[in-house]
């Protein structure tokens, strides 16, 4: 990145990408609605990583892409994952509101 304030931008929307995805979390009581703010927090961190790594590191390398791509494949598998039990609930408990799914708890 060129432009030394464009790093400051970048992380300043990946806070707030983040920022959003934790208020979804904890304000939203739809299941998908979560699974959706958990991807929309992932994002923001990523972010995040691009930007630091493009203003730390020596042009050209590629390490804060490559985290990205790892944390995009672990974010890919969390949502197929998820998305499965999510199904597996709804079919049980016929809602997608997260407190009726309490038989979760040990």
């Amino acid at each position: 990145m060129d432009h030394p304030g464009i790093v400051q931008h970048a992380v300043l929307l990946s806070l707030l990408l983040f920022g959003i995805g934790t208020l979804g979390v904890f304000l939203r009581r739809n299941v998908i609605t979560v699974l959706m703010c958990i991807e929309l927090m992932l994002n923001g961190v990523n972010l995040a990583f691009v930007a630091f790594s493009r203003a730390a590191v020596t042009p050209g390398a590629l390490d804060g892409q490559v985290l990205v791509f790892f944390v995009m494949v672990v974010a890919a598998a969390e949502a197929a994952v998820g998305l499965a039990i999510v199904i597996a609930l709804v079919r049980h408990r016929d809602t997608l509101d997260v407190d009726a799914f309490h038989l979760l708890k040990g």
